[in-house]
């Protein structure tokens, strides 16, 4: 049987078939028991079933920050905590940073946590993750931090960057024009995809290219996060626009 704990609540998948919750609530140490059939829509809302308990809410600590959610309203990628943390410690002192499809502040709080930036720009659209947002914010005490509630298709052109996260894998080359057009010169940009294995070193960077226009783009790394399917992989590209 394969599980997460997020917190204090344990996140079953979809091949659990002992159903002797109590005992295993007690033996984990948590107080609730789900199963996230999927997560669906831009607003990256989870599909669950509660097999034990009731609380849904719960504060997870992880690379030495806080994050409150609720896992009946938001999602939570277990599987990035090593992302979150690798990107925190790229960050340079005084950059000034865009988080796009920020969540509660999945990228936002660690670098904010972890390193010296100026001020750091998370943009959501899910009213809940917002909420949680603003809540991580307090709860890890950070006043460089200045999120916004909204679509980042029409926020992100109010700003520019040095460094600019994309970190949602649906669809999110429609939004790099929007993103490379806000990133100053020089300014890098750390793009999600998944991606057919065969094409993890052509598509991703071809992409940015082609909305870089005239503007040179360094490939600085391929990042590997997970795998996303049978022969497909979730990559993160970094790449320097001049």
């Amino acid at each position: 049987m394969k599980y997460k704990k997020i917190g204090d609540i344990l996140i079953l998948d979809n091949k659990y078939s002992d159903n002797n919750f109590e005992e295993l609530s007690k033996k984990h140490n948590v107080k609730t028991i789900m199963k996230i059939n999927h997560i669906q829509g831009t607003k990256r809302e989870p599909n669950y079933k509660i097999l034990y308990g009731d609380e849904t809410e719960t504060i997870h600590k992880e690379n030495g920050c806080l994050f409150k959610l609720d896992l009946s309203k938001v999602m939570w990628s277990k599987g990035n905590n090593n992302e979150r943390l690798r990107i925190a410690k790229l960050v340079e002192d005084d950059e000034t940073i865009i988080d796009m499809f920020a969540g509660i502040g999945y990228f936002s709080i660690p670098i904010g946590v972890h390193a010296n930036a100026k001020v750091i720009i998370p943009i959501e659209i899910n009213p809940n993750s917002y909420n949680f947002l603003c809540q991580n914010i307090v709860l890890n005490k950070l006043n460089n931090v200045n999120p916004i509630l909204g679509d980042c298709k029409n926020e992100t052109p109010k700003f520019k960057a040095d460094r600019i996260l994309m970190g949602y894998v649906k669809t999110t080359h429609h939004y790099l024009k929007i993103a490379i057009d806000s990133l100053n010169k020089g300014g890098i940009i750390h793009y999600h995809e998944t991606v057919p294995e065969k094409l993890i070193e052509t598509r991703p960077i071809e992409r940015i290219k082609a909305q870089a226009g005239d503007r040179d783009v360094e490939l600085l790394k391929i990042n590997k996060i997970k795998k996303y399917a049978p022969g497909v992989e979730h990559v993160v590209i970094d790449a320097r626009i001049e």
